[in-house]
């Protein structure tokens, strides 16, 4: 009964946010609809004044002001429109929800577990510059440099529509700072993103399927995550499904955020199952090499950074690592706009 009553309540609240957020969305198309209207008579009054001044033989020092105004309200107006039109295309079933993004390098060592943490520092400073908040659920040291795995959490509306078009392989081009003789690696690493479930979608488990262990958290230096004896992991034994979450101070809060990771996982197994003419949430998998990459991000002979899926593409590799991805969501948004 008690159960009961906090899932009526917990999904009252989605339906609510959901609620709130088309109101805001209304709320930014009206405002923008005001501005132009407000640009658009300004606009045809300084026309109107210049043509006046211009039979006068007088400019209006006035009129320069305004113009003035008018093209930097413009070009603040353009950024709001380009925005608007970003969230109209956040549609699928589930874009709204957080995301849960994994990471991990493949073959290659040193190298690629490298290029996995470069990879999650550029989806944090994505994801700082954006107003969303991560929060690292999971991770695994490499052997020398860089790490083996991570998974974190992207809080924030729309995060999961944003970070879809993250899926897949993403190729590493440059000369190899681990690398003595300074020849040019190609590295690979894989992003995983799935939508975090919420309480209006069902998906029940068995708990006679499950096996969770429990161990101490560990990671050099304690640099990303806590060392205590409250770690989980759960095994979903039907589907071999594995999944860990160590960074919670509690077993109990680990066990809540393991669960979460768990019923994405299979949310996204259901979702294959059923559709007939949407990819799979998790994408296309393919091998971690050569031939599967959706984008390639090059540091020499040149500097580049292309989509293989849209051909969107930037020369400034630097910002993109810095986190500068909107462009490629954007591109992403608008070609595959009806998926999941």
């Amino acid at each position: 009964m008690q159960d009961g009553f906090w899932n009526d309540s917990k999904k009252s609240s989605i339906i609510l946010q959901k609620i709130k957020t088309i109101k805001n969305k209304v709320e930014k198309y009206n405002k923008i609809n005001n501005e132009l209207s407000n640009l658009i008579e300004m606009s045809d009054l300084i026309i109107e004044e210049a043509n006046i001044s211009n039979q006068d033989a007088h400019i209006d020092e006035n009129n320069n002001e305004m113009t003035n105004d008018i093209l930097r309200s413009t070009k603040t107006l353009q950024n709001e429109i380009d925005d608007l039109e970003i969230e109209t295309l956040l549609s699928g079933k589930y874009d709204i929800n957080n995301a849960i993004v994994t990471i991990h390098p493949g073959a290659g060592g040193t190298e690629s577990q490298d290029w996995a943490e470069m990879l999650y520092r550029m989806y944090t400073r994505w994801a700082n510059a954006n107003n969303f908040s991560i929060q690292e659920l999971d991770y695994l040291d490499g052997d020398e440099a860089g790490l083996k795995s991570v998974t974190f959490l992207i809080s924030g509306d729309y995060a999961y529509g944003y970070m879809k078009s993250e899926k897949g392989v993403h190729r590493l081009v440059r000369i190899s700072p681990f690398d003595s003789g300074g020849r040019r690696h190609t590295s690979f690493a894989s992003v995983e993103v799935l939508p975090e479930i919420t309480e209006d979608i069902e998906i029940e488990i068995n708990p006679d399927d499950l096996r969770i262990d429990t161990y101490r958290a560990s990671g050099a230096g304690g640099q990303h995550i806590n060392k205590t004896s409250s770690a989980i992991r759960i095994t979903h034994i039907p589907t071999n499904i594995v999944v860990a979450c160590q960074t919670e101070r509690s077993q109990i809060q680990n066990k809540e955020t393991a669960m979460k990771m768990l019923k994405s996982k299979l949310l996204d197994l259901k979702e294959r199952e059923h559709k007939e003419k949407i990819e799979d949430l998790k994408g296309e998998q393919k091998d971690i090499a050569w031939g599967s990459q959706i984008r390639s991000y090059v540091f020499c002979p040149y500097t580049l950074v292309k989509d293989h899926r849209t051909n969107y593409e930037v020369g400034n590799v630097d910002g993109v690592m810095d986190g500068d991805l909107n462009g490629f969501m954007k591109e992403y948004l608008k070609n595959y706009k009806d998926e999941v």
